[in-house]
């Protein structure tokens, strides 16, 4: 029988997947892109979710139906019950639907990693990639940055800042935090403005910036609505994928299979494959190929938000005015702290308020995470069923350290909302929006019961395909991204980070797909 016999299969056209497909594709390799969710052109794309704002789009179940995972549920902390889960599903995965944040990680969070033992991604070896991947508008020629990549990398001038914006950079300043333009410049702490990808006020994706210019190649495959149920391993070796299309399985077959399907579904994928915890792997039915710490060590930013009524002049004009265009940066006090490990932003539109009557003209927020974390979860099947989602714990705040310093931030958060910078763009004072917070806030249990119980996740998932040195336990990926046990096959996304970065995950997704497309050719 004639079967096809591809070079790569990529399982996953999100922001790593794109990026690495694309990439093997102009290296002459047969290259076939397997994406569960819709393959469309870049023409086709939903206006909606070009908007600067994308909460219009999350708040729009006719637009979340298509581009966002139905059914994905997790529990943020462990006294939440399971809430959706918003993830990427399509061409441009959670590029398409994200806050279109455009932060690198700092180079220390790539130190770290060297020291853990993935060799080749230190600062020097991941630097070149993060330069390579953007098109800086205005730090372009910066020796750290690049000019002419493929993803668009813009800030909004401070004149078309929303109120909020305008007040958390007032307040910062005046609390004695520092300007830092450029939040990708080495060193950089204090206020800065968002850099988004985004181009013209419109969102860039991975689908627009690498798919779009490598579908005439001619070595590139791309297919939509192929659920990948497993990878084919025989003799120890990944010889292709078993894919569910149309309600059919079918059989692709390569040299070389990588998953790049995310930190929740790569994970799912290798369990199904019989590449996860032996134990678990068994009490599923599925028989053991490698026994493996897969979809442990799971680990996301936890947020909280503070809310602030605005006054009519501060409100928000347009249903597509950005969410949120500043940050701050800095670095706790805390000793289980290093640097930068807490961010605030400011929220010029907060959803979570607005069924409030007293609200006329609308609410909006400060937020912060802490963004350096120890906490860890992990993310489990409850069935070899492919169509049926796995379950994900984030067990946020689990770690003391973390509960310890979200506590801290959350006070210093709560004397920006008060100060008299936010005071001047309110409707009435922000402590009539904020009772539950303020009645435990100078209790240290009663507000690490309230922060467990609120907490929410930054949607900025990693590490439960952890990389590292074969030899520790927690390794599931050698620093090649290499699983180990089963030779041909590789994953390539967030899931292999060792830890959560500083940053929003999307560059860094990027960035791998990048690194990993060179060490392939």
């Amino acid at each position: 029988m004639n079967r096809t016999r591809w070079d790569v299969i990529v399982v996953g056209a999100g922001s790593s997947g794109a990026a690495l497909a694309a990439r093997l594709a102009a290296q002459d390799k047969r290259v076939l892109l397997l994406e569960a969710g819709p393959d469309y052109r870049s023409r086709d794309m939903p206006e909606v979710w070009r908007s600067p704002n994308p909460m219009r789009a999350l708040m729009d179940p006719a637009a979340t139906e298509r581009l966002v995972w139905q059914g994905l549920q997790a529990t943020r902390t462990d006294r939440q019950a399971p809430a959706p889960f918003w993830r990427g599903r399509g061409v441009g995965g959670s590029s398409a639907v994200n806050g279109q944040i455009a932060i690198r990680p700092p180079m220390a969070d790539f130190a770290d990693w060297a020291r853990m033992g993935c060799s080749g991604w230190s600062p020097r070896d991941v630097l070149p990639y993060f330069a390579r991947l953007e098109d800086d508008e205005e730090f372009g020629d910066e020796s750290y940055h690049g000019r002419g990549g493929p993803i668009p990398i813009y800030r909004t001038p401070q004149a078309a800042w929303g109120a909020v914006d305008h007040a958390l950079h007032e307040a910062a300043r005046a609390a004695g935090y520092g300007w830092a333009p450029d939040v990708n410049a080495p060193g950089a702490s204090g206020v800065s403005p968002y850099p988004i990808n985004s181009r013209f006020g419109r969102r860039v994706t991975t689908n627009d910036a690498y798919l779009e210019p490598a579908r005439d190649l001619g070595t590139l495959t791309v297919r939509g609505d192929a659920l990948v149920d497993k990878v084919i391993i025989s003799g120890g070796r990944a010889v292709g994928v078993r894919v569910l299309a149309d309600g059919e399985l079918t059989s692709e077959y390569a040299d070389l299979v990588v998953l790049s399907a995310g930190t929740v579904h790569s994970p799912a994928v290798l369990l199904r494959s019989g590449v996860g915890p032996a134990d678990r792997l068994r009490s599923l039915g599925v028989d053991v190929v490698a026994d493996l710490p897969v979809g442990q060590g799971l680990q996301d930013h936890p947020v909280v938000f503070i809310g602030i009524p605005l006054d009519e002049a501060s409100a928000v004009k347009s249903p597509d005015a950005r969410h949120t265009n500043v940050c701050i940066r800095y670095t706790s006090d805390d000793p289980a702290g290093q640097e930068n490990d807490i961010l605030v932003m400011a929220g010029n539109q907060n959803v979570l308020a607005m069924e409030i009557a007293e609200l006329h003209f609308g609410a909006g927020a400060f937020g912060l995470w802490v963004n350096q974390v120890y906490s860890r979860g992990s993310v489990g099947l409850v069935s070899a069923d492919p169509t049926v989602q796995p379950e994900v714990h984030e067990r946020m705040l689990s770690d003391e350290r973390d509960l310890r310093r979200m506590r801290t931030a959350t006070r210093q958060l709560m004397d920006l909302v008060r100060s008299k910078e936010v005071e001047s763009i309110t409707a009435f004072s922000p402590d009539r929006l904020n009772t539950a917070l303020l009645a435990v806030l100078d209790d240290d249990a009663a507000l690490d019961d309230y922060l467990l119980a609120t907490a929410f996740d930054a949607q900025h998932a990693t590490s439960t395909c952890r990389m590292g040195d074969p030899d520790e336990d927690s390794t599931v990926v050698d620093p090649a991204c290499r699983v180990l046990g089963v030779d041909g096959l590789r994953v390539v996304d967030a899931s292999i980070f060792p830890t959560v970065p500083r940053a929003n995950t999307n560059l860094a997704a990027i960035m791998a797909g990048e690194l990993i497309a060179d060490l392939l050719d």
